[in-house]
């Protein structure tokens, strides 16, 4: 009786239920100042997330983030950057110093949001679901800083890129016209 208590308690009280999203629109983040951003408020929206590094040898693409960010804010494209220290500790400040950092370097005026691990066992859930989900390019860990993923209207994965892609280079930009020609229903 006692074995079958231990067999009932693991199955229905310490099990993890994983239960899978459909679209980045499911999960909720948070901002680099703390707050609870619900990724559904860019529903009809085109996201382009980035995860970010401040001493990186690719740092110098939030100047091209930003670029691209004006360039197509107007037409309904949100780049959204997401610090993480994954990669030869290259991220080790806090979020307000990254926050400084972004602004006060680069200008960075699009979301940034809370440091976070983009693979391992920590590996956060978005980027989970941004590794994990068939698209046209690849799946599979992120390997460096500056991965890009464009994100259609519907919260679905569109697009993969490479930290040495141009986040406002041709292949890009095609791949945001792209997405937002794409009709959603």
């Amino acid at each position: 009786m006692r074995v079958i208590l231990m067999l009932f308690s693991a199955l229905f009280f310490h099990s993890n239920v994983v239960v899978a999203q459909e679209s980045v629109h499911e999960f909720t983040v948070s901002s680099i100042s703390g707050d609870p951003v619900e990724l559904s408020s860019y529903e009809g929206k085109v996201l382009l997330i980035v995860n970010t590094a401040s001493k990186c040898g690719f740092t110098k693409q939030y100047k091209d983030l930003v670029a691209l960010q004006k360039a197509y804010a107007d037409q309904g494209v949100v780049v959204i950057g997401f610090p993480a220290n994954n990669f030869g500790r290259q991220e080790p400040g806090s979020n307000q110093e990254i926050h400084q950092f972004c602004r006060d370097t680069y200008g960075v005026d699009f979301p940034m949001m809370e440091k976070v691990s983009v693979k391992g066992e920590d590996q956060h859930p978005l980027f989970r679901y941004l590794t994990q989900t068939d698209n046209p390019d690849f799946k599979g860990n992120v390997r460096w800083n500056f991965e890009k993923f464009v994100v259609g209207k519907d919260g679905k994965l569109l697009r993969r890129f490479r930290s040495m892609t141009n986040p406002n280079g041709d292949k890009m930009r095609k791949a945001l016209d792209e997405a937002l020609a794409q009709v959603v229903e």
